[in-house]
């Protein structure tokens, strides 16, 4: 019995830091890992404002999303973790920056805490015909 399941992983991104992978391709649709502001090449955190996290964040996803050959017109829902609420605004500016048209479902929740004490996590579900 063969499974239509293919598990995606690239250099280009952070590497997972647990029992879990970049992604996973189930048919046609792609379920991208919660990323954080992680920078793929030395695996620190990027420093900076809420806003540097966040765009560091939709790069690692892109090249997730590059990965199994999606793009961010391809992503049909999105989950945003905020670790504080009041960093909405910041967050949504960067996101608007990376779905400019025919935006996704989307949640955002506020957390009491994300991994490496971050402020931002972002996952994503994409499909594609």
């Amino acid at each position: 019995m063969s499974t239509n399941k293919e598990i995606i992983n690239t250099s280009h991104a952070p590497a997972p830091i647990g029992p879990y992978n970049q992604a996973v391709r189930a048919g046609n649709t792609l379920y991208v890992s919660g990323q954080i502001a992680l920078v793929p090449e030395t695996g620190a955190l990027i420093e900076g404002t809420v806003a540097d996290e966040a765009r560091q964040v939709l790069k690692n996803l892109e090249a997730v999303l590059a990965a199994a050959g999606y793009a961010f017109a391809d992503v049909v829902k999105t989950t945003i973790f905020l670790r504080d609420m009041n960093d909405f605004g910041a967050v949504n500016t960067v996101y608007g920056e990376y779905f400019t048209e025919q935006a996704p479902a989307r949640e955002t929740v506020a957390v009491a805490g994300l991994p490496k004490n971050v402020n931002v996590e972002i996952s994503v579900i994409a499909w594609k015909a």
